[in-house]
């Protein structure tokens, strides 16, 4: 028989619900784990554009980004036991069922809503793994939302000198003691930027941010696309981009993170799950620190969380659900 749960789900456009969902009815594969949902997060760009705002494609159930508290363990898992916790892509949902190989341990001083972060401290650290650019370089990162807030955060921590450019005030307050510098915009006309960034980390999605960065890279440096162009929000022309890109010796690369593996392999730079674990690691050591980042709600809050978050109204950069919540998900026992 199986058992009730709960997700989130966004049935049309704008509107997003908890609905019941009952846990599968096959038994755990001998390689897996599975267990109660503790904490997930919203990735605010995705799941606004892909998921909330969609005019298609309904039901979406969003959400990759999980903590939970292992219940069961199948036959073949060795290391992990019944009341640990780990980290998971997994989605805004009350259970999580996952291959232990998919399954990052938390270890239980870190609290699960900052555990859950990792998940989108590893966007950015894909184009960590990946560039050319060597501390103490400077790197600009345009567009100070969670995922670029927690990039600037990563590589302030790994010895790069960090500049941090976003419009609203709030954001820039949010960071300004973790880097080096912050800016409404980027100042292309300080001599100390322009035309003098190793690496620009654009996580706005904004075509503005782009050309800018383009123009205050050095020659020979990078500009790594992480915020996705879900809109077309300028009027400028590709000559502008391609002048600055051909001139300046400008290398414009996408940020997508699925250019690693998932797991390491020979040859790779990398993998998601190294980095997971990576993220996870310095979390609770404290390296990346991330209170205040995140409001914590319950799970039935998701239309009003998702509506504010569209709308701007949050102090915070995110929502964080906490799935523990007696009024959403009552415990077994």
């Amino acid at each position: 028989m199986s058992q009730e749960e709960q997700q989130i789900l966004i049935t049309a456009p704008r509107r997003a619900e908890l609905a019941a969902v009952d846990r599968p009815v096959e038994p755990l594969p001998p390689n897996s784990v599975e267990g109660q949902t503790l904490a997930t997060v919203v990735s605010v760009g995705t799941e606004l554009a892909y998921a909330y705002t969609a005019e298609s494609g309904h039901p979406h159930s969003p959400g990759y980004a999980a903590v939970f508290e292992v219940e069961t363990v199948g036959a073949e898992v060795t290391d992990l036991s019944p009341g640990d916790r780990a980290f998971c892509m997994g989605p805004h949902r009350s259970f999580q069922r996952v291959p232990r190989a998919e399954a990052v341990p938390v270890p239980a001083s870190l609290p699960p809503e900052r555990a859950v972060l990792a998940r989108l401290m590893g966007v950015s650290m894909t184009t960590l793994v990946t560039t050319s650019a060597r501390p103490p370089g400077p790197v600009l990162v345009t567009g100070l939302g969670l995922v670029g807030h927690l990039a600037a955060r990563v590589f302030a921590a790994c010895g790069y000198r960090v500049i941090g450019v976003d419009p609203v005030a709030s954001r820039r307050e949010l960071i300004a003691a973790a880097i080096d510098r912050v800016e409404p915009s980027v100042p292309l006309d300080d001599p100390s930027v322009g035309a003098r960034v190793a690496l620009a980390v654009e996580c706005s999605g904004h075509e503005q941010a782009v050309l800018d960065a383009c123009r205050g890279a050095r020659k020979g440096g990078e500009v790594v696309l992480i915020g996705v162009p879900w809109h077309r929000r300028a009027d400028l022309y590709a000559f502008d981009l391609l002048h600055a890109v051909f001139h300046g010796y400008v290398t414009v690369r996408s940020g997508w993170e699925w250019e690693l593996p998932r797991q390491p392999a020979p040859f790779a730079r990398g993998s998601l799950y190294e980095n997971f674990a990576t993220a996870i690691d310095w979390l609770a050591r404290g390296r990346i620190e991330v209170d205040g980042l995140c409001e914590v709600r319950p799970p039935s809050t998701c239309a009003e969380s998702y509506e504010s978050l569209l709308n701007g109204t949050f102090l915070e950069l995110s929502v964080v659900f906490d799935w523990t919540n007696e009024r959403t998900h009552p415990r077994r026992g």
